[in-house]
C-alpha cells in the first residue's frame, strides 16, 4: 500500500533501485504477503531498506544480532540472513498474533536454527535477558513503540558489547521530529531517545532522512564506544 505521505518520484526511485539491486526472493515476498493476509499493519521496512540493514550487519560482521519490534518477520529475515551459520538473532514482539505470523515467516525462509521469536512488552523482557546472561550483542535493531524509544536504547547500550551498532527507525516522522513543540507522542518519544544519544558518551552516532515508499523518514545509527 502507498504512503499517502510519498509521492510518484520517491516510488519510482525505489523501485528502480530495488528492481536492480535487490532482487526477487521467494520468502520474502511470502512474508510480506502473509503478513498481509493476517491483517497486520502495512508498515515493514521497504525492501532497499531492509537489504541495507542486511549489508550493515554484514560489514558489522554480527554474530549476535538483537530486534526490538518484529512485526511479520520481514526484517528479522534480512537480518538473521548476515548471520554466519552459527550465528543467533532474538526478536522481541509484543503480540502472540504477529509473533506467530512472524514464526511462520521464519520457518518457510529456514532460519528457524538461528532466531529465536519472544512474546511480550519488550521493556518486560529485556531485563530476562539481562538476568540470563545473554552474551553481548554486536548489532541491535529498534523498530517498535516510538514512545519506548529511549527505553529501548538505554538497553541496546546496556546489552551491546563495544564497537556494536545500534539502529533505530523511523525517527524522523514526517519531518515532525523537527517541529518545536510536538504534541505526538511517537513525535516526543524519538526526540527523547535524540537527546538520551546526543548526551551518551559511549555513543557515536549520526541520524539520515529517507524518501521513498515508505514517505519521508529516516534511520538513527550509533556505534558504542569502546
Amino acid at each position: 500500500m502507498t504512503n499517502p505521505r510519498t509521492n510518484p518520484q520517491w516510488t519510482d526511485v525505489d523501485a528502480y533501485v530495488t528492481e536492480l539491486l535487490v532482487p526477487a526472493d521467494e520468502a520474502l515476498t511470502a512474508a510480506l504477503a502473509d503478513s498481509a493476509a493476517a491483517g497486520l499493519p502495512e508498515i515493514a521496512v521497504a525492501p532497499n531498506q531492509g537489504k541495507l540493514l542486511h549489508l550493515l550487519a554484514r560489514v558489522q560482521g554480527a554474530r549476535r544480532i538483537l530486534e526490538i519490534g518484529t512485526l511479520g518477520g520481514y526484517s528479522t529475515i534480512w537480518l538473521a540472513r548476515a548471520l554466519p551459520a552459527d550465528g543467533r538473532l532474538i526478536t522481541l514482539e509484543y503480540d502472540p498474533r504477529h509473533a506467530e505470523v512472524a514464526r511462520a515467516n521464519l520457518a518457510r525462509a529456514g532460519l528457524t536454527d538461528r532466531v529465536e521469536v519472544r512474546t511480550g512488552a519488550a521493556l518486560d523482557t529485556l531485563p530476562l535477558l539481562e538476568r540470563e546472561g545473554t552474551d553481548p550483542f554486536d548489532l541491535v535493531f529498534v523498530d517498535a513503540d516510538k514512545v519506548n524509544n529511549p527505553h529501548y536504547v538505554a538497553w541496546a547500550l546496556k546489552l551491546s558489547r563495544p564497537g556494536a551498532l545500534i539502529i533505530v527507525d523511523n525517527v524522523v516522522r514526517a519531518g515532525r521530529v523537527a517541529a518545536p513543540d510536538p504534541s505526538d507522542p511517537a513525535v516526543t518519544g524519538t526526540r527523547a531517545m535524540f537527546d538520551l544519544v546526543a548526551n551518551e558518551p559511549r555513543l557515536d552516532a549520526t541520524a539520515i532522512q529517507t524518501v521513498g515508499t515508505k514517505g519521508h523518514d529516516g534511520l538513527l545509527i550509533a556505534r558504542v564506544k569502546a
